[in-house]
């Protein structure tokens, strides 16, 4: 239905908070999105990287307050995140946080503006998708208490993010993969002029020698099939694959993000890009036969 709007807990996704005068200024030297584009409604997609320019996490940086900002995670990293940004505060007067358990994060499908939310004056909220139209929603348990949720929601949000060719990185794939290859710079979640940050070196090389090799692509599987993050194998073409995102489907085929050598000549020239000493295979990988299935954006040349 066309006015259908559905409510998502998003219980399997955490919170770390940076609060204080340098909280902008500190996220600007540390993940790979512009900080100054930061706004209410106006959510950010990040990575924050090691300095092998490999992701740690992806985060949904969100506006709470000036100098306050919130980070959505999967709350299995939530203290490892924050665990690890807080090595790097040094002097500057900014405070992390792992706030999973203050904060709860709801996901809503269908609403096409800001102001058909209705959202807690205590929450924060941003669109992360357009077809169909999602938003995330970001309070406390108890303003985002809610017994309207339809069975399978969650499901559908997973769905979605796989259809929309959004990346996201658990515990079994922290710090695989460079930037560009889960399609970082596709996405809008890596600034070349800002300046530096970490993991930024190798990031910027691999953009302006043009030499990524692999990228996060689209498949549903012709057969019943069970993948998760971290799994790999080869496809039928005999190309080596490592799952990002997987769901289930109705059918028991899966559909899943992968990252997987281009096919394109101009990306298979010899020098490598800087993930070249990592394979994408592993003695225990599955050879599986499945439908390449188009992004909903287009890949940088």
């Amino acid at each position: 239905m066309d006015n259908e709007r559905i409510l998502v807990p998003l219980d399997d996704l955490g919170i770390v908070r940076v609060q204080g005068p340098d909280a902008t200024r500190f996220l600007q030297g540390q993940v790979s999105s512009d900080l100054t584009r930061l706004a209410p409604e106006h959510a950010l997609l990040a990575g924050y990287h090691n300095p092998q320019g490999r992701t740690i996490a992806l985060l949904r940086l969100m506006w709470l307050a000036a100098q306050d900002v919130i980070a959505v995670l999967p709350r299995e990293l939530a203290p490892v995140v924050a665990a690890r940004l807080a090595k790097f505060v040094l002097r500057a007067k900014v405070k992390v946080s792992d706030q999973s358990a203050a904060w709860r994060v709801t996901g809503l499908i269908g609403s096409e503006s800001a102001s058909e939310i209705n959202a807690p004056a205590d929450s924060a909220s941003a669109r992360v998708g357009n077809a169909p139209a999602r938003w995330l929603i970001v309070g406390s348990p108890a303003s985002l208490a809610s017994s309207e949720v339809a069975a399978g929601a969650r499901e559908r949000w997973h769905r979605d993010d796989i259809a929309s060719g959004q990346p996201q990185v658990f515990a079994a794939t922290s710090e695989e993969f460079v930037a560009q290859m889960l399609n970082l710079d596709a996405l809008d979640a890596i600034s070349f002029d800002k300046g530096c940050y970490t993991g930024q070196e190798v990031i910027a090389r691999a953009h302006y020698r043009g030499r990524v090799k692999r990228r996060l692509q689209r498949f549903a599987t012709r057969a019943p099939c069970t993948l998760a993050p971290g799994n790999t194998g080869k496809l039928a073409d005999d190309r080596p694959f490592k799952v990002v995102d997987a769901v289930q489907m109705d059918d028991g085929r899966c559909e899943f993000l992968a990252v997987v050598p281009l096919r394109s000549s101009e990306h298979s020239r010899a020098g490598g890009e800087p993930d070249s000493t990592h394979s994408l295979e592993t003695a225990d990988s599955l050879t599986i036969d499945a439908q390449e299935l188009p992004l909903p954006y287009g890949l940088p040349d």
